[in-house]
């Protein structure tokens, strides 16, 4: 029977090897890199309800706030879907590779396109943003003189100013560089539209024209509010060029319906029409989002369903027009809250320092493990290996378990039941954090073997022992890990949640082989004829009164966290920009590569005198001392009427041409995404100590969970202080680590927490303080241990890591330490202090 067991424990092992293999076979199909990985460009749109409410009541003055809420509600009730749909064809129609384009919370729109250009970057944010809301209105019957009595009146509207045409004499507007800055009042376009305007029926809007010498001008048009037609019944839309104008026109191709009702409108209007007693044909004004792109005279009716927009287009202005029409009207306005985007050279230099790093990483373990446990080092080192290959099917089991948990959101970049998730830089630095963890349950397994051993059983009895008394451990030590990675996965967004996903797969996976792989391994390998199994001895530790000095700890630990954040705070204050990244602050940051790297001054002083006076730059460098990249962060949206990420780029390429500089990426966060981030990273890290505090209180007693809590936090803010000493910005990447050292240093404490319970059972007549230092002594080894292979890992990230994982990894190597500081000299005091030296509850339950 028992043979029959094994067999079938190796069929099932087999079979989730096999399981595994094929998740990822053939890799080029099924594993999918992220932006920061491959290349590319992502946005975070939101439907505008602001906007939305203030066309509702521009269209129509004599409704009141109820009414506007009731159309509001009636418009977003579906529009969420019918967004990604219309931004879905739109971004097909630019060519480019399985674009990601899912619904998020808040009426909010996650777009990612792998692999585009900066090109594709800019038509994608104007297709995102506009609404494609297609009119068809007539123009005024006295257009020519009101447009022409008021250009002669010398009036402009705001950000305009009255140019002329030195070839023909005519005057036009041309936009002041305040333009951009006024367009983004939601009131801008209402006192637009009433500039000059004599008749409230109608609407004073600006037609785009070209002038030879290359300057965009617009001339003044009074067009009816009243909308004869809309541009629902569109059938298709598509450019070329007139060969009569020599320039580019979009034709629109309308329904059968939309045939005969544009057929009957250039008729009622066309010379002597139903509604037109004048020998000229009314002029028919095309509005797309309200902007006025022809205003036509309508010489004839129009029968066949086919109608023509004309315009000073460029092909890439006609292409836009088209496209925009074709994939249809989105259901309410959407402006961009943040954007981001990424050279494919970046990616290509992050796959390889992730791929350098998860190799050195995983040598020094494997070395580590052999030299110091032999053979069974050898057998943990087995585990690890398939620990990589398992790792594949945990990540797809997870993901589509934490995608079940969180109903109420698209997990964009995460992946599905049925798919893996997509591999970002994170996600690559949680494999090398998952190598450099996974021993950790064969550590305690093989300590525990050692134990009994020096007890006098024999090998078989002794590897059966030792898996069975370090069961609970290991499980309710991964158990809060996995709670920090939902966690993790619910408040984080895009490459966090792929980090969460990795970290939380590895734990699953390192569970099933140190528990069960190994233990089949073992079995094999130990047999009754076994003697001893040769094991180092390096940790060595003579009894200590851990409790008696966790004051004095508490009190330095304290003094350094008082300093630090004292620091933080004043920094905090004085130049946020400084120490806090884009992500909490919003703003842009440009990311550049340079042949030959100016110094930081000179880049400073370059960009304040470009206007940039904002100007933070940060020269991103890997732990030997390369360059890796230069950062430039602004708070500002543009200067002098230029996006500032152009404006940056047009100062340094002006100032530093020689050093060969390169754009490797854009990251554009808008306010309201950086409060929301604010928002979830402290409902992140209370709900992660909330529940840590609730388990540990279920599995243990209140009083350890209390130390295990007193020491996160102890941990979370050690980190936070010296990461910020070291000049490191605190943002998501440093938010996921904060949370993944709460999972990580957790385990200490729930390590030493089963051996005080193990030992207050075997142990009832010992005093509690002499039994907690004995506790803390007995496991100190395999905390060094522990600590010594997960900051192997660690360091290969932050020596071979490069850019935003040398913070992480830094970040990591100090709550680490101070992880395994926290847990002997903070939490056991603790909770030593909470039961006044008198033994918790369990004790008497024990006996």
């Amino acid at each position: 029977m028992n043979d029959r067991n094994t067999i079938f424990r190796w069929l099932i092992f087999a079979a989730l090897v096999v399981a595994s293999v094929v998740c990822v076979t053939p890799t080029s199909q099924k594993v999918r890199l992220g932006l920061d990985l491959a290349g590319g460009m992502s946005f975070t749109a939101q439907i505008d309800e602001a906007a939305l409410r203030a066309d509702i009541k521009a269209s129509d003055d004599t409704l009141d706030d109820k009414a506007v809420d009731q159309q509001v509600e009636n418009i977003m009730a579906g529009a969420d879907e019918r967004t990604v749909e219309v931004i879905r064809n739109r971004i097909d129609g630019l060519g480019v590779n399985e674009p990601l384009i899912v619904p998020g919370k808040d009426h909010r729109i996650i777009i990612e396109i792998p692999g585009a250009d900066e090109e594709q970057r800019q038509i994608a944010e104007q297709q995102i943003g506009s609404r494609a809301k297609l009119e068809f209105r007539l123009v005024h019957v006295k257009d020519a003189e009101l447009s022409s009595a008021l250009l002669a009146s010398g009036k402009a509207p705001e950000g305009y100013r009255i140019v002329e045409d030195p070839q023909t004499g005519r005057s036009y507007y041309a936009r002041e560089a305040n333009y951009n800055t006024l367009v983004r009042d939601p009131d801008y376009k209402r006192r637009l539209r009433q500039f000059g305007n004599p008749d409230p029926n109608h609407s004073f809007m600006l037609e785009r024209e070209r002038l030879d010498d290359g300057r965009e001008v617009y001339s003044p048009t009074f067009v009816r509010n009243r909308v004869e037609m809309e541009g629902d019944l569109l059938r298709n839309a598509n450019f070329n060029i007139d060969p009569g104008r020599g320039s580019y026109v979009v034709n629109l191709q309308f329904t059968s319906e939309g045939r005969d009702k544009f057929g009957k409108l250039t008729s009622d209007y066309a010379p002597h029409g139903r509604r037109n007693n004048s020998d000229r044909g009314r002029q028919l004004a095309i509005v797309l989002d309200d902007t006025l792109y022809s205003a036509p005279v309508l010489r004839e009716p129009i029968l066949g369903g086919n109608a023509e927009i004309s315009g000073r287009f460029t092909r890439d202005d006609a292409a836009l027009l088209a496209n925009v029409l074709k994939a249809g009207s989105l259901p309410a306005p959407m402006k961009i809250l943040e954007k981001r985007m990424i050279d494919p050279s970046l990616g290509r230099d992050a796959i390889q320092s992730g791929i350098r790093a998860s190799l050195i990483g995983g040598a020094l373990v494997i070395l580590f493990m052999i030299i110091y446990y032999r053979l069974l080092g050898l057998v943990a080192d087995i585990a690890l290996c398939l620990n990589l290959v398992l790792l594949p099917l945990g990540a797809m089991l997870i993901a589509g378990f934490f995608n079940a948990v969180r109903v109420t959101e698209a997990a964009a970049g995460s992946g599905s039941a049925l798919q893996l998730p997509v591999l970002t830089m994170p996600g690559i630095a949680g494999i090398v954090l998952t190598i450099g963890m996974a021993v950790d349950a064969n550590v305690l397994i093989f300590e525990r073997i050692r134990e009994e051993m020096r007890q006098g059983k024999s090998m078989v009895g002794a590897v059966a022992a030792g898996f069975d008394r370090a069961f609970s451990a290991i499980f309710d030590s991964n158990i809060t890990t996995l709670l920090t990675g939902l966690i993790l996965f619910i408040f984080g967004s895009g490459p966090i949640r792929g980090f969460a996903i990795t970290l939380s797969a590895g734990i699953i996976v390192s569970m099933y082989t140190a528990l069960v792989v190994t233990r089949m391994v073992l079995k094999f390998c130990v047999t009754d004829k076994t003697k001893a199994i040769s094991i180092a001895d390096w940790f060595k530790f003579k009894p200590v009164d851990f409790i008696g000095k966790g004051r004095i700890a508490m009190i330095a630990s304290a003094a350094i966290i008082v300093v630090t954040l004292g620091i933080f705070a004043i920094r905090c204050k004085t130049s946020p920009r400084d120490v806090l990244a884009i992500d909490f602050t919003g703003g842009t940051v440009m990311t550049y590569g340079f042949a030959e790297t100016p110094s930081v001054d000179a880049m400073t002083k370059a960009l304040k005198a470009g206007g940039v006076s904002d100007a933070v730059v940060r020269v991103q460098k890997s732990a030997d001392g390369v360059t890796d990249a230069v950062e430039v962060k602004s708070g500002w949206d543009e200067v002098d009427g230029v996006e500032v990420g152009k404006a940056i780029t047009k100062i340094l390429t002006d100032n530093f041409a020689s050093s060969g500089l390169e754009n490797k990426g854009q990251e554009t966060i808008g306010s309201q995404i950086g409060d929301d981030l604010k928002r979830d990273a402290t409902r992140a890290v209370i709900f992660a100590l909330i529940g840590m505090l609730i388990y540990i209180s279920i599995r243990f007693e209140f009083g350890f969970a209390l130390g295990a809590v007193v020491a996160l936090l102890h941990d979370v803010l050690i980190t936070l202080g010296l990461f910020t000493l070291f000049g490191r910005q605190i943002g998501v990447t440093a938010i996921a680590c904060f949370l993944t050292i709460v999972g990580y240093s957790v385990n200490d404490t729930v390590v030493i927490s089963d051996r005080i319970r193990e030992d207050l059972r075997r142990n009832p007549n010992m005093g509690f303080r002499e039994l907690c230092n004995r506790s803390i002594t007995i496991t100190l080894g395999r905390t060094m241990l522990t600590t010594l292979t997960t900051l192997l890992a660690v360091l290969s990230l932050l020596v071979f890591g490069g850019g935003a994982i040398f913070d992480f990894a830094l970040c990591m190597t100090i709550g680490v330490i101070a992880g395994t500081y926290s847990t002997i000299f903070v939490a056991m005091p603790v909770m030593f202090a909470w039961y006044k030296g008198h033994k918790p509850g369990m004790a008497k339950a024990a006996r």
